[in-house]
């Protein structure tokens, strides 16, 4: 999505939530409505906690099997959407919260995701770490750094100010 329809849907998203809801309050009633999205609510923090936990476990053993879980963690950002969606108050960001918590949508959003996501992994030990510099670069050996305070230093403060 372009970041210029950013502000068109933060526009349009409230608007047909105020539509919806005067739709459905005077088909049902203001109370009823209420207890729907208060239900909603509800039912949206008990599924993102039992699916974010069975996400975690899965996680945990890709990368214990030494594997990147990038599925999974695509996963767990859109649970992480469904939950907020399922929070935040309105039938229509309702509808998206519950879409997103249908393991097989999620599967089919990750496919379409990931044709257009790199993920670049990048293993660095201690010595083959490359580094650039630029003249403002001071590059000190572990003998050359020391700890303690050097009182002849523009940066120490030892009383003079």
């Amino acid at each position: 999505m372009p970041f210029t329809l950013v502000p068109f849907m933060l526009l349009i998203i409230p608007l047909m939530e105020i539509g919806v809801f005067i739709a459905v309050g005077s088909q049902i009633g203001i109370f009823t409505t209420l207890g729907m999205i208060v239900l909603t609510a509800v039912i949206g923090s008990i599924l993102m906690r039992v699916q974010g936990f069975g996400l975690l476990t899965r996680m945990r053993s890709e990368i214990d099997q030494g594997r990147m879980p990038g599925r999974d963690l695509v996963h767990g950002v859109m649970i992480l959407v469904a939950g907020i969606l399922l929070l935040t108050p309105g039938f229509v960001t309702d509808t998206l919260g519950f879409l997103l918590f249908v393991p097989a949508l999620r599967d089919l959003l990750w496919r379409f995701l990931k044709s257009r996501i790199h993920v670049v992994a990048e293993s660095q030990t201690r010595h083959e770490t490359h580094r650039t510099y630029d003249s403002h670069t001071i590059d000190l050996s572990e003998a050359e750094y020391r700890e303690e305070p050097n009182p002849q230093s523009p940066w120490s403060n030892d009383g003079r100010t």
